[in-house]
């Protein structure tokens, strides 16, 4: 399912346009390593979906200066930020990037200081820096810029958008995140692969069960572990319990962004109903300390299931009712219908995932398409819209809290007997693979390298967030900026992920 082919830096962009074929072939995820200790190079790896399988492309890096390699931005999009990453944490120039401003270091941290490179010491305070950070923008006459955040009216974390704006309409949108970096995967380097996972399990609340997932896929593909049945499901339960509290409630923050309370309360009310049920199975409200490597901590009582199936045969009538209040309604309707609209190749270009991809026509889930767990022992359709509006997004999130429905009532009615954990065995040293889940945003990845015994040499982390932020760029231009909260909530994007 995922071959790897070894290349020069230097024919990165040819390799990489040729496989990636003007779309046909969409890159996933793009990040380097430090590999001096091991080969004396940097290495920059590309990860591309290919039919049923990943094709990673690992570009060679000497480690004299320059220390450049070219960049496939010019024609591949969705690596704009992975690139821009590069840059700041190892200090690897991408030749003819259109714009290497710093993302993820921000204007207080110093040039050459480079997070991510081995020799980087996390014992040494780093001088404070006060450089210039140019936001983009249109000038022209009659043109303003409407600046909102870093910090926002509402208890969420920061980021700054800048619009530039004539009359009541958008022109351009630039954003500005990763104000809350938590350098873990510089953290976790050297850390046991168990211990790490508790650090893993909490990169963003409301993704407990994706990241943990993907980040236990990688270790038990490397480990050639096999996690036992009844684990498989209970894994399964609790990721679509994730999914569904998710869902009910950024159905009715959306409403939030017009004023609609009704809807609010109705979705917080139901998304409590939920929470409450995941405490109950997994003893914390975001499902934390059920998945392990190798399988799952605890099991599933008798009363827990019934408990769970009294939720569903409560909240399925209740939603209804809910999006009773919407599909009729047109002032609801006169908001949502054709604003903030991403079409179908922009979706593609900047390698847009989940529910953003599916509202745009894109019809892609890695619970069908990359199968993991128990997924295709189960029965569930992928809802796909064309419209890449607002009302898309929506309607994907109300088709999905149904069919999240049906699988977890699947789930238990199937539930098998057997043990919940598989022992995770030694691992070769300098080991690497992939890890993946669909988390309520879209796809989610790991890449891990392992050290000696059973260490982390490198963890990438790649959360469905980080493709669809910059979705928002497109999205928001031709609507007026009273829209923009309903664009922003039709996506409800983690920033959390992204600060990793």
């Amino acid at each position: 399912m995922i071959e790897q082919l070894n290349i020069e830096a230097e024919d990165l962009r040819t390799v990489a346009y040729s496989i990636y074929q003007e779309g046909q072939n969409g890159l996933i995820a793009m990040f380097a390593n430090d590999e001096r200790l091991l080969n004396g190079h940097y290495a920059i790896y590309c990860a591309f979906a290919m039919g049923c399988g990943i094709q990673v492309v690992k570009a060679r890096l000497t480690a004299e200066e320059p220390l450049e390699f070219p960049s496939i931005t010019p024609k591949i999009s969705a690596a704009a930020w992975y690139e821009r990453e590069i840059h700041d944490l190892f200090g690897l120039k991408p030749a003819g990037h259109p714009d290497l401003r710093p993302l993820v270091l921000h204007e207080n941290w110093p040039e050459q200081h480079y997070p991510l490179r081995k020799d980087f010491r996390t014992d040494v305070a780093v001088p404070t820096a006060n450089r210039e950070y140019p936001m983009a923008g249109v000038e022209g006459e009659g043109v303003f810029e409407v600046p909102v955040g870093p910090i926002h009216a509402g208890i969420i974390e920061p980021g700054h958008f800048r619009f530039s704006q004539m009359g009541e309409r958008i022109l351009r949108l630039d954003a500005k995140m990763f104000f809350l970096h938590r350098g873990i995967e510089k953290a976790l380097e050297g850390r046991p692969l168990e211990q790490a996972f508790y650090q893993v399990e909490r990169i963003s609340g409301v993704c407990t069960i994706a990241h943990s997932l993907s980040y236990c896929h990688a270790i038990e593909g490397l480990a050639n572990v096999k996690v036992p049945p009844r684990a498989r499901y209970l894994r399964v339960l609790a990721a679509e319990l994730e999914r569904l509290y998710n869902h009910v409630g950024d159905i009715g923050n959306l409403c939030a962004g017009m004023g609609f309370a009704v809807p609010i309360m109705a979705g917080a009310r139901m998304k409590e109903a939920i929470m409450t049920v995941n405490e109950a199975l997994t003893g914390n409200r975001f499902l934390r300390g059920l998945v392990i490597p190798g399988g799952v901590r605890k099991d599933i009582s008798d009363r827990i299931a019934g408990q769970i199936r009294r939720m569903l045969d409560e909240l399925e009538p209740d939603f209804t009712g809910l999006i009773g209040l919407l599909r009729p309604n047109d002032e609801f309707l006169e908001r949502v219908n054709t604003t903030g609209v991403v079409p179908r190749q922009a979706a593609l270009d900047l390698g847009v995932v989940g529910v953003g991809a599916r509202a745009s026509g894109i019809d892609v889930d890695l619970r069908r398409d990359y199968p993991y767990e128990c997924y295709s022992e189960l029965k569930f359709e992928v809802p796909v819209y064309t419209t890449g509006d607002v009302a898309a997004r929506l309607w994907v999130r109300v088709d999905e809290v149904y069919q999240t429905i049906r699988l977890i009532r699947q789930i238990l009615d199937k539930l098998p007997p057997g043990p919940l954990k598989e022992e995770i065995g030694l691992i070769p040293a300098y080991s690497n693979g992939f890890g993946w889940s669909e988390s309520s945003q879209g796809s989610n990845l790991h890449w891990l390298m392992t050290g000696e015994n059973n260490t982390i040499y490198r963890l990438f982390v790649r959360a469905a967030a980080y493709p669809n932020w910059p979705a928002l760029t497109v999205a928001a231009p031709g609507n007026i900026i009273p829209d923009f909260p309903l664009v922003n909530k039709s996506y409800e994007l983690s920033y959390a992920c992204l600060d990793r």
